[in-house]
């Protein structure tokens, strides 16, 4: 079996089990501080997958890379992750879970970069708008970039509208060697 395999039936699990006990918000929001727990910790992988440490330091390891106050449902789920021996996977259950939460409940990631920061009035006309072509609810992430020098580059899902000053200069540029 592979990592991907793996990783996918045991979120899918999770997620029948937290849809049944009405935890599957909760278990979200703590699989995404889990997920990153990984990132901004890297030694975090390192040291779950240590086979020297015991399991139960790495249960207590796991509630605080959790966020702390787990809910019952998700420190069931690394108990079972650790009796059968998958922690090394469970990065990747994480990421999975989280994808399948988004599927089941129809959520877009999206994407705002500007060169200066927007207003919350013209964040939120970018979501409606792009709620209204996904027919979902958007996960919006605003970011800003000066290198971009004015415009706006939104990202969601597979589209990618690059309205910024630095792509049309470069557009312009490309014309001019033609």
């Amino acid at each position: 079996m592979n990592i991907g395999v793996i990783s996918v039936r045991y979120a899918r699990a999770l997620l029948k089990a937290a849809i049944g006990a009405k935890l599957e918000d909760t278990v979200y929001q703590e699989m995404m501080v889990l997920a990153k727990s990984y990132i901004d910790v890297p030694r975090l992988r390192f040291t779950i997958d240590n086979p020297m440490l015991p399991k139960e330091k790495k249960r207590e390891l796991l509630a605080v890379a959790l966020g702390g106050k787990p809910s019952q449902l998700s420190l069931k789920f690394i108990s079972l992750v650790l009796r059968e021996d998958r922690e090394s996977v469970l990065q990747f259950m994480a990421h999975s879970y989280i994808t399948l939460y988004r599927q089941q409940k129809n959520i877009i990631r999206g994407k705002l970069t500007t060169a200066v920061a927007v207003s919350e009035a013209t964040e939120q006309r970018m979501r409606k708008m792009v709620e209204s072509k996904t027919k979902g609810t958007v996960e919006f992430e605003t970011e800003v970039n000066p290198d971009i020098l004015g415009g706006f580059v939104l990202e969601y899902d597979t589209y990618r509208l690059d309205a910024s000053v630095q792509n049309q200069l470069r557009q312009v540029l490309t014309q001019l060697k033609k």
